[in-house]
Order: C-alpha cells, then sequence, then structure tokens
C-alpha cells in the first residue's frame, strides 16, 4: 500500500490520446466523461485541478479520414485546428453538465522560453484557478514549428505542474504503470536511475507521440521541482480517486527529490529553452557540481549563437548535458575568452541548475 506524505489539493492531470479516441472504436465519450466526473468531484471539494489534454489530433484526423499521422507539417496543424474545435465542446459540455466552467489554453515552448510570457501563463492559470474554473490546456500544434514544439504532452505537463507549483502530477494513459523486465508494475521510483529509463520503450500507436520514455523524461521535471509524479491507466474506474487514496496500489509513483527547486530555478532548469551549449573540463564540472560558478578557464567549446541572459546547456567533455545556466557573454565573445582567465563569471552559480 502506497503511503501518502502530504494533502494534494493542487494537481494537474494529463489526459492522454489513447483515452479520448480509439482506432478500432472511434471518440470514446464513456471513458471521458467518467474521468471529467472524477475531476468535477475533488473541484467541488474545494480542490484546484488543472487538465493537460492531448486527443485534437487524433480527433482532427478522425474528421480528415487519415489513417496515419500526417508528416507535413501543415496537414497536421490542420488536423489539430479541427480536432482542438472538437475536443473543447466536449470538455464544455461535460463539464457544464458538472455545473463547472472550464477554459481553453494554448502553449508552445516560447511562452516557457520566454520569461514575461511565462509569468503571465503563470497569472492567468492563477487567476482562472481563483475563480473555479478548470483550465483545459494543450500545444498549440496549430501554429507550433519544429523549433517550438513540445513533442507531446507529457512534458507539457510536467512544465505546467511546475509552472503553477502543484502538489501532485498524474499522467493517465492506456498503461498500468512503468514495467519491469518481468511485465510487472513498478509501483515506487524513489529514483530515475539508467535502469529506470531502459525498462521504457516509445509508443508505435499512429495517433499518439511519446510513450514511457516521455513520461519518465516528465517524471524527471516534476520531481526535481519537488513534485511527486504517478503514471496509471486511465481505463480503469475510479483512477484518479485511487491515486488519491492509501486503501489503492495503482500505477507507478515517482517519488519528489527532498530538495526542491525554487521556482525561478525550475525555469532555468526545465522551463526555457537552450540557446546553445557550453562544453567545459573536469574541473568546472566538478566546481558546478559543488555549487560554484563556471568561470571561462574552464569552457573547452561551444556550440550556437546565444546572447547574453540566454539559457545554455553546460556539458562535459563527452557533450552529456549535466546543468542548464544564465551565460553573462554572448557565444561570440565566449568564443574569444573560453580557456583563458576572465574577471567575470560565464555562468553565476546562483543562475545554475544542476539537472
Amino acid at each position: 500500500m502506497r503511503q501518502l506524505q502530504k494533502e494534494y489539493k493542487r494537481i494537474v492531470v494529463k489526459i492522454g490520446a489513447s483515452l479520448i479516441y480509439q482506432e478500432k472504436t472511434g471518440f470514446d465519450e464513456p471513458r471521458i466523461r467518467e474521468i471529467v466526473s472524477e475531476i468535477a468531484q475533488l473541484a467541488t471539494a474545494d480542490n484546484q485541478i488543472i487538465v493537460v489534454s492531448s486527443g485534437a489530433i487524433a480527433l482532427g484526423m478522425s474528421i480528415l479520414r487519415l489513417h496515419s499521422r500526417p508528416k507535413e507539417l501543415s496537414v497536421l496543424q490542420a488536423a489539430a485546428a479541427i480536432g482542438q474545435h472538437e475536443l473543447m465542446g466536449m470538455y464544455r459540455m461535460l463539464f457544464k453538465e458538472k455545473g463547472l466552467s472550464c477554459a481553453q489554453l494554448l502553449l508552445t515552448w516560447e511562452d516557457f522560453a520566454n520569461r514575461k510570457r511565462y509569468l503571465n501563463a503563470k497569472n492567468t492559470l492563477s487567476t482562472l484557478i481563483k475563480f473555479g474554473c478548470i483550465p483545459i490546456i494543450n500545444e498549440n500544434d496549430t501554429v507550433a514549428t519544429e523549433e517550438i514544439k513540445f513533442g507531446d504532452n507529457d512534458c507539457l505537463s510536467a512544465l505546467v505542474a511546475t509552472l503553477i507549483n502543484a502538489d501532485l502530477l498524474i499522467m493517465l494513459s492506456d498503461v498500468d504503470g512503468l514495467l519491469d523486465n518481468n511485465k510487472k508494475v513498478v509501483q515506487v521510483v524513489e529514483k530515475i536511475t539508467p535502469q529506470i529509463k531502459a525498462l521504457a520503450c516509445p509508443t508505435n500507436k499512429r495517433t499518439c507521440v511519446g510513450g514511457m520514455v516521455t513520461k519518465i523524461k516528465a517524471a524527471e521535471i516534476v520531481t526535481a521541482s519537488g513534485i511527486p509524479c504517478i503514471i496509471a491507466n486511465g481505463r480503469k474506474k475510479n483512477i484518479i480517486q485511487s491515486c488519491l487514496s492509501e486503501q489503492y496500489t495503482v500505477g507507478t509513483i515517482f517519488l519528489p527529490k527532498v530538495t526542491s527547486l525554487t521556482a525561478r530555478k525550475r525555469w532555468i532548469g526545465f522551463g526555457a529553452k537552450s540557446k546553445g551549449r557550453v562544453i567545459v573540463d573536469d574541473g568546472a564540472k566538478k566546481a558546478i557540481l559543488n555549487n560554484k560558478s563556471l568561470l571561462s578557464v574552464g569552457v573547452l567549446g561551444l556550440h550556437g549563437d546565444f546572447e547574453s541572459g540566454d539559457i545554455v546547456s553546460i556539458c562535459d567533455k563527452e557533450c552529456r548535458e549535466f546543468a542548464r545556466g544564465k551565460v553573462t557573454v554572448t557565444a561570440r565573445q565566449l568564443e574569444s575568452i573560453r580557456g583563458r582567465r576572465f574577471e567575470n563569471e560565464i555562468v553565476h552559480r546562483d543562475n545554475i541548475v544542476v539537472l
């Protein structure tokens, strides 16, 4: 039995496309109606629920009679535009039946990467929650290009959870949780190790992206921010209540790190998109891991055309990212001083997040 550590009041629920639309049977209204009913029960009990919902492209593909996920961006965007209308119509109808209102928010990476837009999104969500409205969030696939796409809503749900400082993230899909090598559900993950990551495999469904790989990535983001995460099967009855109850053991729970990041560092580490890479030597890496600033003498190389104030990935000699930070110089300036002593820090320790 899983023991809950605290009362979860602010909860992000991510609803996978496989729960909304099935290839053989089409739109699954009964299943979504049950999930909405659970969310409504929590909301009317003075909980704050934020929904991140996939399904727009799947619904659009059905209406356009497309038998495989479009590869051409304009067709994908057209499917999203049609499907998003259907998706919100469904949620509006179902929540209205429960006496609740809902609101649509469509986001892209730019809304997280730009600090001002990031805070605006946070304020909008906080205001909607204050008025008792259920925010329904999806990626803005109708305008998103490859450069500003999340790629999957698992990552988006994790970023939303960190944005609003949620108490819990629940990711509902059509799987029971993370399975071990014996196909049994791993009930508790205390730390996301390479062995845990090796258990994941991507999805092969034609209407979906992501899979367990992206869910573990999402779990990494929220647990680093002090937020627990549960992956559970949304096709099971009363699944959300089961996730919150001490009487049931469902899905896989990823436990949060004891020391969580501040809101600003959550943005640096996960919200902002990296504009480049800075390669450092072993001494610089050791210093950063010991809460020191990055100095120019420890920089071996760089990639990308970043400006002062941009967020960059900090990588070791094998080009493995181990931290992110806000640089104080441009890429051109850094190229001219790397490996040499410079009076100022390249990235101050207060602006570094170890991943």
